[in-house]
């Protein structure tokens, strides 16, 4: 057995907890998420789920996940390498010991290492007695069975008293790194308010495995992480999910006008809705349709009527409502589009995250369809791009396709809860003049927005539909050099947007050998990776991520030509990599792409830029 890797005080740490898809391993990384979050932690966070609803218990194909990196630095990633291992059964330290560092901690539940859970596992013989764990420091906690020590005068059933078993584990993690049980008590007060029985249980539970970490001294001393310096406000974790909810909900605040939300639920979107459906206390309107072309007509339809209208979904379904994204392009009405984007094609890996619908995003309409695409880098600022989402579909009159993804959806991170009056103005263009002088196609000549008007205002009733339109009056027509006029402005007042967007930034070198480049949830890895080599020295590399996809910023050409190649790192095959070569072809571009479900780790795009760098 190796000694125990972790020192008494560190940077930061990287924890995963890993057992069978109802040993409640989410819940366990929340509370220590929330827990370390209120210690002053930055932290980012992963879950990672099984596929299958209903896999075998005890099964490799149904272990969950939940993986923490906590610091008293910045944190952009949930971390490569684990440095505590918390394993509730031998299926989760079968699916899980190759992300752990050498001379790592395993928590393990040596309960559940019997004769039928190895067999489940593909275990010829116990890893915890057989010597092959012998670089790792290893725990062996009877958890199982001293929870049911604990509570068994509680007078609940055997299951239930077995299900506690994850807070025991949570309590042998919480005396390692000096966390306070009053908070975490408190955090499962919130979570079992209305079970009292079972808050007394897990509470119990929690005890239980913290009295066993200190009364068997297996533990030289426990962690302390400092807090990190983090801009003073308050702060809460969020999802992305979440986030982008509430991005929505301010910007209906800060806009005057009715938030309408017409959904399907579909995985990783649906928790939008849910969050939505919550919130009509803030005048949200939520519709659950029949299906994706449904929700996407309603949203349309609630979107001429003058509401901000926002339609969520993955990519399957965003496949289903292509045809209607073309009416509400045509038709110039605001719109925002939230794609939550998992592993494809088809049902493919339903729970695993990918950048697989960039593609879709950008020409996934018939006809001439530009439309505008944005993407959030991180679980907490998905509420920064859903509100800019919305603010450019209102000022501009078009629909907006937000992409975020699986990662971004079910991690968390701290954000800042900001004040209203600190988001940007949302400035809808006026017609100011008397409803005689108006006509449904008038647009602000500066950019091209179609005025938006309710058909229900009184002397601007009018109609808009798929069939195109003559300019100015809306009326049906089918002129040629019409249609190739209204072809062109629609394509134009796309471009003309990214006079409005932020410039692209970079960090590190602001010229050199090499520029890397990402976009959406590729952020954390990218920027950890560029900052950690900065950090050691190397002076001829930046970094540059990309928000705004479609339009580009408009000095995206100008940095590129700063650098002798460009690395684009995406969670794809290549798609975003393709689209900057049809724009500017006149650069070296490389790529690195993963398609296996997961996000990036740090190290792997490390390599990558040193190999690149050798090359040049």
């Amino acid at each position: 057995m190796a000694e125990l890797a972790l020192e008494k005080e560190m940077r930061k740490v990287v924890v995963r907890f890993s057992g069978d898809s109802g040993d409640g391993m989410q819940l366990t990384g929340d509370m220590f998420s929330q827990s370390s979050g209120q210690e002053g932690l930055d932290l980012t966070t992963t879950p990672d789920f099984p596929a299958e609803i209903r896999a075998p218990q005890g099964s490799i194909g149904g272990v969950s996940s939940f993986q923490i990196q906590i610091g008293g630095t910045e944190i952009y990633t949930p971390g490569d390498q684990v440095d505590v291992l918390v394993v509730m059964n031998p299926a989760a330290l079968k699916a899980n010991l190759d992300k752990l560092k050498p001379g790592g901690t395993i928590i393990a539940d040596m309960d559940s290492f019997d004769r039928r859970n190895l067999k489940k596992a593909e275990y010829a013989s116990d890893p915890l007695v057989d010597n092959t764990l012998d670089e790792y420091h290893v725990i062996k906690a009877p958890a199982t069975s001293l929870t049911k020590s604990a509570l068994k005068d509680l007078g609940l059933s055997n299951q239930a008293i077995t299900r506690s078993k994850n807070m025991f584990a949570l309590g042998i993690v919480a005396y390692i790194f000096s966390r306070p049980l009053a908070k975490v008590k408190k955090l499962i007060d919130n979570k079992f308010a209305k079970r009292p029985e079972l808050a007394e249980a897990n509470k119990l539970a929690l005890e239980a495995g913290f009295n066993f970490s200190e009364s068997t001294e297996l533990f030289g001393a426990s962690i302390v992480i400092p807090p990190a310096k983090l801009p003073k406000g308050t702060y809460r974790n969020i999802d992305g999910n979440t986030a982008v909810a509430w991005g929505f909900l301010a910007a209906s605040e800060n806009s005057g006008r009715k938030l309408s939300l017409c959904s399907y639920p579909i995985t990783p979107a649906s928790e939008i809705l849910h969050e939505l459906t919550a919130r009509k206390d803030m005048g949200a309107i939520v519709f659950q349709a029949e299906d994706e072309i449904a929700a996407i007509c309603a949203a349309i339809g609630a979107s001429f009527s003058g509401n901000l209208s926002v339609t969520t979904t993955s990519g399957p379904g965003a496949s289903l409502k292509s045809e209607a994204m073309g009416l509400a392009l045509i038709s110039e009405i605001p719109l925002v589009i939230v794609n939550v984007q998992r592993a494809g094609p088809s049902t493919g890996l339903p729970t695993k995250t990918e950048q697989s619908d960039l593609y879709q995003a950008l020409y996934g309409r018939h006809g001439d369809a530009p439309m505008v695409v944005m993407a959030a880098s991180s679980p907490d600022d998905c509420f920064r791009f859903s509100y800019e989402a919305a603010k450019i579909a209102m000022e501009h009159s078009t629909p907006v396709i937000l992409l975020s993804d699986t990662y971004l959806a079910s991690g968390t991170s701290p954000w800042r809860i900001p004040d209203m009056a600190e988001l940007p103005e949302i400035k809808i263009p006026v017609f100011d003049r008397s409803p005689e002088e108006w006509e449904p196609y008038q647009r602000d000549p500066e950019y091209l927005s179609r005025y938006w008007k309710s058909p229900g205002d009184a002397g601007f009733e009018h109609r808009i539909g798929g069939l195109e339109k003559k300019e100015n009056t809306g009326n049906l027509t089918y002129e040629p050099a019409n249609h190739q006029k209204m072809t062109k402005i629609r394509a134009e007042k796309i471009e003309r947007i990214a006079k409005k967007l932020p410039e692209l930034e970079t960090i590190g070198a602001q010229q050199g050998k090499l520029m890397v480049v990402g976009w959406g949830s590729t952020h954390g890895a990218i920027n950890t990776a560029v900052t950690e080599l900065l950090e050691d020295g190397e002076k001829s590399v930046g970094f540059a991520h990309f928000n705004y996809i479609q339009p580009l910023p408009a000095n995206t050409e100008e940095i590129f030509g700063r650098y002798d190649q460009i690395l684009v790192c995406e969670i794809n095959n290549g798609q975003f990599v393709n689209y900057l070569r049809s724009i500017y072809p006149q650069f070296s571009y490389k790529q690195l792409n993963k398609i296996q479900g997961q996000p990036f780790f740090t190290s792997e795009i490390k390599a990558e830029i040193i190999n690149r760098l050798t090359d040049l």
